[in-house]
């Protein structure tokens, strides 16, 4: 990931602190870890509470103890690693494979695909649910109520690095961003934080109203299905070129 500044933000660097060699702090990597730290927080609460996981008037059981949280921290962080980066091998760099295979290696450089992240985050969650005997419909109910949280840092981490900007506008929230090579028409949609807004913050709220108020954790695989809904209608109308 290179060091210059993509961001609409003037002046500002992607890098935080560095720390030796190529490797460096940067506000992308903070975004992974607020995400990921936060959401396992209210993933532990979501284990914690036998009521959201019970039908008015009965008594409700988690799938699990708060205690996989840990697990599924550590499995969802290298899933969610690995799965991103060689899925932005396979999706965008397949010739480095056989070119520059290191290079594969160099996640400092950047190159990250939400696909393969997804994949890597839902393979995890699979690996969880078997090796503790749970239930996997009902564990991924349980993620998907905090994957928002997720996706919120990481549109934010895309507007700092300046990438997945929008379609030419000349509206009055219009952003310019440096590193984009049409000159003619430079002034774009801030589209990440759009996106940070509703698959981020409204999409969360959804999900946190369906599973407190309509208890949608008890009917295993309606929470996932609500999340992969309002993830799929937001991207339905978006403004990205």
């Amino acid at each position: 990931m290179p060091d210059f500044n993509c961001s609409p933000i003037p002046g500002f660097s992607p890098v935080i602190i560095h720390l030796f060699g190529p490797i460096s702090l940067r506000w992308y990597s903070l975004a992974y870890i607020a995400g990921l730290v936060l959401g396992a927080w209210v993933f532990h609460r979501i284990m914690k509470n036998n009521a959201l996981w019970a039908l008015p008037g009965k008594k409700g059981t988690p799938p699990a103890s708060p205690a996989i949280t840990e697990d599924l921290l550590f499995w969802c962080t290298l899933g969610i690693i690995v799965g991103g980066r060689l899925g932005f091998i396979l999706l965008y760099r397949t010739e480095w494979i056989w070119e520059q295979p290191v290079s594969i290696l160099k996640t400092w450089t950047g190159g990250m695909s939400f696909h393969g992240g997804a994949v890597g985050a839902l393979l995890a969650v699979l690996y969880v649910a078997y090796s503790r005997k749970v239930q996997p419909l009902r564990l991924a109910d349980a993620v998907a109520a905090v994957a928002p949280i997720g996706l919120f840092f990481g549109r934010l981490a895309n507007f700092i690095n300046g990438e997945l900007y929008g379609r030419p506008w000349d509206g009055a929230w219009a952003m310019r961003f440096p590193c984009d090579e049409n000159t003619a028409m430079p002034l774009r949609h801030p589209s990440q934080l759009y996106e940070a807004a509703l698959e981020g913050i409204v999409l969360f709220i959804v999900l946190r109203i369906a599973i407190t108020r309509f208890r949608t954790l008890t009917r295993p695989g309606l929470t996932t299905g609500l999340f992969m809904l309002g993830y799929g209608l937001r991207h339905g109308g978006r403004v990205c070129s």
